[in-house]
């Protein structure tokens, strides 16, 4: 009888150490799992960032484009304005 229950303890020891192995498996898993849920949800945000950058970016882009063609009108009055007050010295003399 003490054979048998010697024999049984025995036996039971690789189901007792694959139990503890499967439920620090599981465990791992479940883990795993809860930070890709945090990455594939930072990633998201990060894309979203990304997106609004590239909206600002473009946004600038035009900006800088209105911002030279402004310059350069601005120039070409300067210089229109150059000219007609010298045509307007030259009808004083």
């Amino acid at each position: 009888m003490v054979k048998q229950a010697a024999a049984q303890s025995v036996g039971l020891e690789p189901i007792d150490r694959l139990e503890e192995k499967l439920t620090l498996l599981v465990s791992l898993v479940g883990q795993l799992r809860a930070e890709q849920a945090q990455v594939m949800d930072q990633n998201t945000r990060l894309s979203e960032e990304v997106d609004g950058l590239r909206t600002k970016l473009a946004d600038s882009e035009d900006a800088m484009h209105a911002v030279t063609t402004l310059r350069d009108e601005r120039d070409v009055i300067r210089s229109r304005v150059g000219q007609m007050l010298q045509q307007l010295e030259q009808l004083s003399v």
